[in-house]
């Protein structure tokens, strides 16, 4: 035996050791919640095996494909404010790119149940926003209770989850080669669509899922400022584990719908993200 072997002995069971404790939180934290929410999905309220659950999320479709609509009307108007301004972020001072992320992060320091209450107030008919038109003699208008509020908070509240992946994706882009393309004759457009839309691949699939995922099982955004008629899927899992109706069966059935939902759509956008990748590579 070599003396290299008891180092490899030794250095495997450090390895070892200091991942129990990742081992155990995901245990106790992830396995045995999702083993909790399959149970119950396919069981009845006495334990027994069945597939009814399932049958009785099939009536809530439209709510299921209006929450998967507006998130990704949400997410697409994250990556459209979130580009830009991650672009911006990566071509300033050191010092100017940390006064952004500060000025970025600071709405996250506050509670989000009161960053979606800020909104309430002024959407609703007597709010700011309509006192302001009213100066010109435009409205009121009806912009509480709306998809259009329910998106509104959606992108306010998700919008760092895009800008912060881009911006540490593009900083690392060096700026000669932006510079080269521009040599070679490319104008704005094509270094957009040819350089800098390929580059930062990784952080727009990163932003996407980022805002994606929390906004298709919000409640608390589409129960304050889409008032009770724009219910989305999160509204309804908890009205079926916290209201009145309290049936943990459908809820779990209904998480477990939402959970392959979005590990479909994840699934489709990593796709496309290794085949981009493997394009810039060859």
């Amino acid at each position: 035996m070599t003396k290299a072997a008891p180092v490899r002995r030794k250095r495997k069971n450090t390895a070892i050791l200091t991942s129990v404790p990742y081992l155990a939180w995901m245990i106790l934290f992830t396995l045995v919640p999702l083993a909790m929410v399959i149970w119950f999905a396919f069981t009845t309220v006495g334990g027994e095996f069945t597939f009814d659950n399932f049958m009785g999320v099939a009536k809530y479709g439209k709510v299921f494909f209006k929450s998967i609509y507006l998130s990704f009307i949400a997410t697409a108007v994250c990556l459209l404010i979130g580009f830009p301004v991650g672009y911006l972020m990566s071509r300033m001072s050191e010092a100017g790119q940390r006064t952004m992320n500060m000025l970025i992060m600071l709405p996250m320091w506050m509670s989000f149940l009161l960053r979606t209450y800020a909104w309430m107030t002024l959407l609703e008919r007597e709010g700011l926003i309509n006192r302001f038109f009213g100066i010109f003699g435009i409205g009121p208008f009806d912009m509480i209770n709306t998809q259009g509020a329910v998106v509104l908070g959606m992108v306010y509240n998700y919008l760092p989850f895009m800008i912060m992946p881009l911006h540490s994706i593009m900083i690392k882009i060096d700026r000669s080669i932006i510079e080269a393309a521009q040599d070679l004759g490319a104008n704005g457009w094509n270094v957009l669509l040819k350089v800098l839309l390929p580059l930062s691949v990784p952080g727009i699939v990163t932003g996407v899922t980022m805002v994606f995922v929390p906004s298709v099982s919000t409640f608390i955004i589409s129960r304050m400022l889409g008032g009770g008629t724009n219910l989305l899927i999160g509204d309804l899992i908890e009205q079926q584990f916290l209201g009145s109706v309290y049936n943990p069966n459908v809820g779990s059935a209904m998480s477990l719908i939402l959970m392959v939902m979005v590990l479909l759509i994840m699934g489709v956008i990593n796709h496309f993200d290794d085949g981009d990748m493997e394009g810039m590579l060859i």
